[in-house]
């Protein structure tokens, strides 16, 4: 019950803030152009930084466990590459693959990790060691997702490998990414002011991002795209666990990385997919209902996959 308290507490409140943005933008108080500004302000400015400030704050070379390590990179670009093929194979409307391959397999892994990894275990143990095998690829295999799936003609890329590849290598995301691990790797030092500064402007990422979600939500066309957000959803939160945590059980990790895993394949889809969807011209409102569904339905499915680890001995 504790578990399921906790996973509420915490995913209640990011669907809500997505209902206020739903509802302000209903009564008028925002606006379609307050979604469009908003959503490339955390794409190109505070979803960048935010990436940097965590990757740059841990120490990737500081107890450095590399089982664990190569298995969540590992399983990270599995994941990825197993949801697009399901993707390909099973979406009828093509539009559709990039959004739903990022949704499907991408989670808030940096979001809620520590938390649930501190309040299970007591301490946070290996979890940003999965921050930082896992959320760059988490980053980068989105990038490629979406390139190679945009729904407009100018940002399709099949045939332009390098094309594809500039446009990669210019997304702030992943500029973002690259200097946060070089930081981290020469530990460079931030002073007070741009630390500070840096912090606040990581923070807006999340909240603005929902209230983005929430004001761009149409439900005309979530009611359309109900399926396959469905069949995303289930994928996220009880696909990917079932398929890899029996693997990491093989593997004998120990109570707090097995957390940590766990969070990396079954956490809600985060909020950052609609903004990269939004922006990379795939289809944020498959991106928008997966988001909803998965918070919503998170603190059930985290509280019976944490149930069933304790059932088994591994937390």
């Amino acid at each position: 019950m504790d578990n399921f308290i906790f996973s509420v507490n915490v995913t209640i409140p990011i669907f809500l803030i997505i209902l206020l943005g739903y509802i302000l933008r209903r009564i008028g108080f925002l606006t379609d152009e307050f979604v469009r500004v908003a959503n490339k302000y955390v794409f190109i400015v505070a979803l960048p930084v935010m990436l940097f400030r965590d990757i740059a704050g841990s120490d990737v070379r500081k107890d450095m466990n590399v089982k664990f390590f190569l298995f969540c990179m590992i399983v990270t670009i599995i994941m990825f590459f197993l949801v697009w093929g399901i993707a390909k194979l099973t979406l009828k409307d093509k539009t559709m693959v990039g959004a739903f391959a990022q949704a499907g397999a991408r989670g808030s892994a940096a979001i809620l990790g520590v938390a649930f990894v501190e309040n299970i275990c007591g301490e946070i143990g290996m979890t940003p060691l999965m921050i930082v095998a896992a959320v760059p690829f988490f980053n980068i295999l989105s990038v490629i997702i979406l390139v190679f799936n945009a729904n407009t003609e100018a940002n399709k890329d099949y045939g332009k490998i390098k094309n594809a590849c500039i446009n990669i290598a210019k997304n702030p995301i992943i500029i973002g990414i690259v200097l946060g691990l070089i930081a981290s790797l020469v530990r460079l030092p931030i002073p007070t002011i741009p630390a500070r500064t840096l912090n606040y402007v990581a923070q807006t990422a999340t909240p603005i991002a929902l209230l983005a979600v929430g004001a761009g939500f149409d439900t005309k066309q979530a009611i359309a795209r109900l399926k396959p957000a469905l069949g995303a959803t289930f994928i996220k939160l009880i696909g990917l666990p079932l398929v890899f945590l029996p693997f990491a059980y093989k593997f004998g990790f120990a109570p707090s990385e097995m957390v940590a895993i766990l969070i990396m394949l079954a956490s809600p889809t985060t909020v950052s997919c609609y903004v990269m969807a939004k922006n990379m011209d795939n289809d944020d409102i498959l991106t928008s209902n997966v988001i909803v569904l998965t918070t919503l339905l998170s603190s059930v499915t985290l509280t019976l996959w944490i149930f069933i680890l304790r059932s088994i001995g591994c937390i």
